[in-house]
């Protein structure tokens, strides 16, 4: 749909508190359909889908194209960094490497403090990287460490992923709050440097949460497959741990390079190829070639078979994912962005509550749409030339804005939000179970954000 077409379409669809009705009923279905009909999730997201086009009056020659270009979308974005992602974990798991990254993060931290450890990984992945792409990058390692500490796999997906949900709404140079300091005006520096305190509770909290409800869900990861010993007894020789740690690291590490690259608009010689080789796709490309070095022998088995595994498992994943894709599409082609922004010119309390307006237009739009990264923009640029009015207007005042905006792009991760889905099918968490997990901890990520926020807010102010 073009702008123009979607302009048009917009006047003749449903507007109001209607739309967020819909919103709510098509999150309803979802969670009855899967959970007590047993249909598969990549179907009860498609029926949302056309669900929410037809409810909201959507002109009916677009709902198609759009449930389309929503799977399609997401697929450009990470389609490949998942199945590369997939075979990576698949040749690291058969190889043995996987189970050797586990020994050694557990001869460091120790074998009770697994779950912490997964998140600040995940904490310090995530400021240059997507936390979706960091989530499959490192699920072969959370797997390994659940099964040799004998922890709930549920405990270790929670701990990783909202270890690396964070900093990715947070801490530049991941673009959404690049974007949103850019736009009201902020110092990157000092975003930065706040991002990394506020982001701290932020992680701790989902830490606990993970310890709390984690312990109490069994995932398909727990009911099937061998014991750690059991696996361990399976290879004679493990790899070493250059080798088997370097499929991961060094994707993390050019990614992380070039984004320093883009953050610093360094544009001399070799930036366009360090650029190259930090683009997602590249870098996990680059992880694959890593992972064949991992093979005991270069033969059918390894090169067809395991390989193959990899595709197999990368499918459900993808289709599941693109799924998504496709209701947050058709969410984002309503009116319901246009109605909530109407938040915004009704004011708020003066004060320190004065962020509270970004928070709120932030989770609204996070939640009715599915993207951290698409609330961030939005609500900065919706509040930017607001904020004078606001008395928003030291560096401190803009970069706490930032920070307010980044808590309301964090809750809540649910259904239309592809993160959400990449953490829930590759952990084995059941849909019930991935809202009670994931969609608790970020909406427990973004209370405890905004509050810290509010804190420095009158102290600083």
């Amino acid at each position: 749909m073009t702008p123009e077409q979607l302009t048009a379409a917009k006047q003749v669809m449903v507007h109001g508190p209607m739309l967020l009705v819909i919103v709510v009923l098509a999150i309803l279905f979802i969670i009855y359909a899967t959970a007590k009909l047993k249909i598969h999730p990549f179907l009860a997201l498609l029926f949302a889908a056309y669900g929410v086009g037809f409810l909201s009056k959507m002109p009916v020659q677009f709902i198609g194209n759009v449930i389309s270009q929503g799977f399609g979308n997401l697929m450009t974005g990470i389609g490949l960094v998942i199945v590369f992602g997939t075979i990576i974990g698949t040749i690291m798991e058969k190889s043995g490497a996987a189970l050797k990254m586990a020994e050694v993060v557990l001869n460091i931290v120790g074998i009770k403090r697994s779950p912490l450890a997964m998140s600040i990984i995940g904490y310090i992945t995530s400021i240059p990287v997507f936390c979706d792409s960091g989530f499959v990058i490192l699920t072969p390692l959370n797997k390994a460490l659940a099964k040799r500490a004998g922890i709930p796999m549920a405990v270790m997906a929670v701990a990783l992923s909202t270890g690396l949900y964070a900093t990715h709404t947070l801490v530049p140079p991941t673009p959404g709050p690049i974007a949103a300091a850019g736009n009201v005006g902020a110092d990157l520096g000092l975003v930065i440097l706040i991002g990394m305190v506020v982001s701290i509770p932020a992680a701790l909290v989902g830490l606990w949460w993970a310890y709390r409800v984690g312990k109490n869900i069994t995932t398909e990861v727990d009911q099937t497959g061998a014991s750690y010993d059991e696996l361990r007894k399976q290879f004679k020789q493990l790899p070493g741990a250059v080798k088997s740690f370097a499929p991961i690291v060094i994707p993390i590490l050019l990614i992380a390079l070039a984004s320093f690259v883009k953050f610093t608009k360094y544009t001399g010689i070799g930036s366009n190829f360090i650029v190259f080789l930090g683009t997602p796709v590249n870098a996990l490309m680059i992880g694959v070639l890593l992972a064949l070095t991992l093979l005991p022998k270069y033969d059918e088995e390894t090169l067809m078979n395991w390989v193959g595994q990899g595709l197999k498992d990368s499918a459900i994943i993808l289709l599941i994912t693109g799924a998504g894709g496709s209701l947050g599409n058709v969410l984002s082609n309503t009116p319901i962005a246009d109605y909530i922004k109407t938040f915004a010119g009704g004011g708020i309390a003066g004060g320190v509550f004065v962020l509270l307006l970004p928070f709120l237009i932030s989770a609204l739009l996070k939640t009715a749409q599915g993207s951290s990264t698409v609330a961030l923009v939005t609500t900065s640029s919706l509040l930017a030339p607001m904020l004078p009015q606001l008395g928003l207007t030291s560096p401190m005042d803009l970069a706490l804005t930032v920070m307010a905006i980044g808590a309301g792009a964090m809750t809540v991760s649910h259904v239309n939000d592809s993160y959400f889905w990449v953490v829930s099918q590759f952990s084995g968490l059941k849909v019930t179970d991935a809202y009670r997990a994931q969609t608790m901890a970020t909406l427990l990520e973004g209370i405890v954000t905004i509050v810290t926020t509010l804190i420095l807010f009158a102290i600083f102010h």
